[in-house]
C-alpha cells in the first residue's frame, strides 16, 4: 500500500516538474505581447471667427488744430479673397449724436497689390447715429460741451444715416473743412501703415473737438453701423453721444484676433527615442518639413517617413473631415485620421500654422507615447502640442506677411533664415502669436 500511494503521488508531480524545468522559448513563461491598439487622431481647428484682424483706440480730446496717430500692419488680404479694409469712428463733439466715419465698407489699403497712401478725407462722411434728437450744432444744451451727465438728451430711435439725409434743419460745416484723415506707409515694413487724424475745424464756422477716436482692421463690411438700421448697442452710441470709447472699445478687443488655416501635414508612429521630423536646436534635416512649415505641403516629408529607420507607420492627412477635396482646416474643420499602435510606440506630427512664415504645430521631438504602463493613452492631448520655428525663412507680422503662403505670389519665397528649428517660446521676433489652444486641439481616441 505504501507503495502505491508514493507512485500516486510521483506521477501527479510530473506534469508540474516538467511544466517547471521548461525551456525559454516556451510563449508562456516570456513577456505578454502586446496587442495592437487602433487610434483616432483628430486634429481641430478651434480658431475664433473673429471679425477684426486688429483694432485699437486713441484716449482724449483732439482739439482744433492738433492731430493724432495710429499704427498698424495689415496684408492685402488676411485669408483668401478677403480684401484688408480699415474703419474708424470719432465724435463730432459740437452735436448731440454726430460721428465722423468712412462709409460702413470701410477704406480698402491696398490696390492692385500695393498700400494706399495719401489722403482719403473724401472717403469720410458726418453720420448721425439715430440715437438722440439733434439740436442746433454748438447750442444745444444737450451736447456733450454744455449737457451735465452723460447720455442725456431725447432719445430718436432713428437709424444710422448721413446727417446730410436728416432733414434736422441744421447747417453742419463742409467734411474737408473740419477733418482730414491722411495714410502713410511705415517706413522698414512691407505692410505698416501710420494713419493720421487732424483737428483742422479751427478754420471752419464751427470749431469742434473730436472724441471717442476708434478703429479696426477688418475685411467684412459694415464692422460699426450698417446704413438705415438703428445703433446695435456695441458701444458706437456711447462715442457719438459722449465722446467715451469704452464700450466699443471693449467690443473691439472681444472681437479682434488672427484667424489661421492649418494646414495638411503628416503623422508618423515611431519608436521611443525617435525623432522623425526634426531635432530641436539644429537645422531642418532637409526632408520635407520645410515645405510643410513654409507652404503647407506635406507631400516630400511623407515620402521620406514611408520607411525611414524607427517608423513603423506614417502618411499624410490632407482632407478636412466632411471634405469632398484636400485643403486646409478652417476655423472649426479638422483632419481625423486613424494610426495602429503598440505598447512602446510613440506618435509625431506637422502642420502649418498657416499665417506665418515657417511656423509648424507638433508635438516635442520625441513625441508623445500612445500608451501608459500598457493602457492606451485617451483624450485631448493639446497640453502637449507646441508652436516650433523651421528656422527656414525670417519671421514677418504674423497674418500680414506678403511672403506668408496665403498672400505671396509663389511657394517657397521669403528671405532665408538659416536657422534651426526652435520653440516659438525661445524666439524674440517682436511677435505676439495666439495661444496654442485658441488654435488647435489633438484629440486621442482608442479605438474598442
Amino acid at each position: 500500500m505504501k507503495c502505491l500511494i508514493m507512485k500516486k503521488f510521483f506521477l501527479f508531480m510530473l506534469p508540474l516538474a516538467v511544466a517547471v524545468g521548461c525551456d525559454d522559448d516556451d510563449p508562456g513563461t516570456g513577456p505578454v505581447p502586446s496587442t495592437p491598439t487602433d487610434f483616432t487622431i483628430r486634429i481641430e481647428n478651434v480658431t475664433a471667427a473673429n471679425p477684426f484682424f486688429s483694432s485699437g483706440s486713441v484716449n482724449g480730446l483732439l482739439m482744433p488744430g492738433a492731430e493724432q496717430e495710429f499704427m498698424f500692419e495689415a496684408g492685402p488680404v488676411t485669408l483668401p479673397g478677403a480684401v484688408t479694409k480699415l474703419s474708424l469712428v470719432t465724435m463730432f463733439v459740437q452735436s448731440n449724436d454726430l460721428f465722423f466715419a468712412p462709409g460702413e465698407a470701410g477704406i480698402t489699403l491696398y490696390e492692385n497689390g500695393a498700400r494706399v497712401t495719401g489722403d482719403v478725407t473724401d472717403q469720410i462722411d458726418l453720420w448721425d447715429a439715430g440715437t438722440e434728437v439733434n439740436e442746433e450744432p454748438g447750442v444745444g444744451p444737450n451736447q456733450a460741451p454744455r449737457q451735465g451727465p452723460a447720455n442725456t438728451g431725447d432719445d430718436e430711435n432713428g437709424t444710422v444715416i448721413l446727417v446730410d439725409d436728416s432733414g434736422d434743419g441744421f447747417t453742419y460745416p463742409a467734411v474737408s473743412d473740419v477733418i482730414q484723415v491722411e495714410i502713410e506707409a511705415l517706413p522698414g515694413s512691407d505692410t505698416g501703415f501710420k494713419v493720421i487724424v487732424r483737428n483742422i475745424s479751427d478754420g471752419s464756422a464751427l470749431p469742434t473737438p473730436f472724441a471717442g477716436l476708434s478703429w479696426v482692421v477688418h475685411t467684412a463690411d459694415a464692422p460699426y453701423f450698417t446704413v438705415g438700421e438703428a445703433d446695435r448697442g456695441e458701444g458706437l452710441e456711447s462715442i457719438a453721444e459722449d465722446g467715451d470709447e469704452t464700450s466699443l472699445v471693449t467690443y473691439q478687443d472681444d472681437n479682434t484676433g488672427l484667424i489661421t488655416p492649418l494646414s495638411p501635414g503628416v503623422w508618423a508612429v515611431h519608436d521611443d527615442g525617435v525623432n522623425p521630423l526634426f531635432t530641436s536646436g539644429t537645422a531642418d534635416l532637409g526632408e520635407g518639413l520645410e515645405a510643410i512649415a513654409e507652404d503647407g505641403e506635406p507631400g516630400a516629408l511623407a515620402t521620406v517617413l514611408n520607411g525611414k529607420t524607427g517608423v513603423s507607420s506614417s502618411a499624410l492627412f490632407n482632407t478636412p473631415a466632411g471634405a469632398t477635396a484636400p485643403g486646409p482646416a478652417i476655423p472649426g474643420g479638422a483632419y481625423e485620421f486613424t494610426v495602429t499602435a503598440e505598447a512602446g510606440d510613440y506618435l509625431s506630427f506637422a502642420t502649418m500654422f498657416v499665417q506665418s512664415n515657417d511656423l509648424f504645430y507638433t508635438f516635442a521631438e520625441g513625441g508623445i507615447p500612445l500608451f501608459n504602463n500598457g493602457a492606451a493613452v485617451s483624450g485631448d492631448m493639446t497640453t502637449s502640442v507646441l508652436l516650433y520655428d523651421a528656422g527656414t525663412e525670417v519671421n514677418e507680422f504674423p497674418g500680414a506677411g506678403l511672403n506668408q503662403v496665403i498672400r505671396q505670389g509663389a511657394l517657397n519665397t521669403g528671405t532665408d533664415e538659416g536657422g534651426v528649428v526652435t520653440n516659438i517660446n525661445n524666439i524674440s521676433d517682436g511677435f505676439t502669436y495666439p495661444d496654442i489652444a485658441n488654435v488647435i486641439q489633438v484629440t486621442i481616441t482608442p479605438q474598442q
